[in-house]
């Protein structure tokens, strides 16, 4: 199993740098006329948000004379920013009503997948802590493994991709659980382009007994591996049906502690089937 930073995994990146820069004032209330800039501000930037913010309010589109006067923007310096915003695609305008363009729209996706994203990692780490184990989270997208976040501690840290998690499938408890979600052939095909290899000592040996032994998982079983990825490893992955996609909430324990394995694999699952209703759609990223 894979290990990543603290709380989050790619796609989700790394932390955001600090800003230096002092923070922004609130703007002017609409309908005031406009204030004189501050050398720390850019007037023309603060102009074109509040446009944006007034047009986003009209879901029929609003005329440039009422854009202005709701924003206390003169016309002639509304319509300067307006063109340039329609220009940039963040407006469009249609027989003379201005809308949200494509731009803006993606911005508004983008802000609410990383909302998503948020509410994973924040579970995530709960769950971390009142278990007191590493959790991670994967999904099979498109015919690979992609482990989306995981949250561990320097007390109980993650287990260290030493061969490429995507290839290994077969030997940790992430991929067998995943594997186990999907049809016959999906499994053979990633058979075909991830053959089953020696990991360790404990790995399993060839295809077909990993076939077998994937078909005889039942629906919602954790599904658990021991030193077969990684020496001193145990692990155990909960299945999760998100829609038509095969997910995977996971925990991992150095061997020595492996007479928890099973009642923390529990203490997760029970802690997921509460929860899946409200995050379900933040885990479909």
């Amino acid at each position: 199993m894979a290990t990543v930073d603290t709380a989050s995994a790619e796609p989700y990146g790394p932390p955001a740098r600090p800003c230096s820069a002092p923070p922004l004032q609130r703007p002017p209330a609409r309908g005031v006329p406009e204030q004189p800039h501050s050398a720390t501000l850019i007037s023309s930037v603060q102009r074109a948000m509040r446009l944006l913010e007034s047009v986003a309010e009209h879901e029929c589109g609003a005329p440039a004379k009422q854009l202005a006067r709701e924003t206390g923007l003169a016309l002639p310096t509304a319509y300067h920013l307006l063109r340039t915003l329609v220009h940039e695609g963040y407006l469009r305008r249609d027989k003379g009503l201005f809308f949200l363009g494509e731009a803006a729209v993606r911005l508004g996706a983008s802000g609410a997948a990383q909302k998503r994203r948020s509410t994973v990692v924040d579970t995530l780490a709960h769950w971390r802590d009142s278990i007191g184990v590493p959790v991670y989270y994967a999904v099979y997208r498109e015919g690979e493994i992609e482990v989306m976040c995981v949250s561990d501690t320097p007390g109980n840290p993650a287990v260290e991709e030493w061969a490429d998690f995507r290839e290994t499938g077969h030997a940790h408890a992430i991929g067998q659980c995943l594997l186990s979600q999907l049809d016959e052939d999906s499994r053979r095909d990633h058979l075909t382009r991830y053959p089953v290899q020696s990991i360790t000592p404990y790995t399993v040996r060839d295809d077909h007994t990993l076939m077998r032994r994937l078909a005889r998982v039942r629906r919602m079983e954790a599904v658990v591996e021991r030193q077969e990825y990684a020496l001193g490893t145990v692990c155990a992955a909960i299945p999760i049906t998100v829609g038509t996609s095969a997910a995977t909430m996971a925990i991992s324990l150095p061997a020595h502690q492996s007479d928890r394995l099973l009642s923390a694999a529990q203490q997760l699952q029970r802690e997921v089937g509460r929860m899946l209703g409200s995050l379900a759609l933040s885990i479909s990223i």
